[in-house]
């Protein structure tokens, strides 16, 4: 089992190597055919390939922020991340068809 996480920025991998569970791979962009069943993805994926982790017997746990309209578009460090209460929350995401 290996947990990834799946981030380009430098701020959200400072506050995972502070804050979150340890992770075996750190990549910038998520090939879903490398994920086993039993692997643990961590990161904030575009939904399609959420889904695609799940379906592939994977959890998927996605760093949750509320972010305000003035910090969209910009990169955070992790001191911001944290004053933003960002956390991890684990997802079940199937597709409907």
């Amino acid at each position: 089992m290996t947990t990834w996480f799946i981030t380009r920025h430098p701020g959200a991998l400072q506050w995972m190597q502070q804050c979150g569970p340890t992770f075996d791979r750190h990549v910038e962009h998520l090939d879903p055919a490398q994920v086993q069943p039993g692997d643990r993805v961590i990161g904030t994926l575009p939904v399609n390939l959420a889904a695609e982790v799940c379906t592939r017997g994977a959890d998927y746990w996605h760093l949750v922020l509320d972010l305000p309209a003035q910090a969209r578009g910009r990169e955070l460090s992790a001191p911001e991340l944290l004053a933003l209460g960002a956390t991890l929350q684990r997802f079940n995401i199937q597709p409907l068809t």
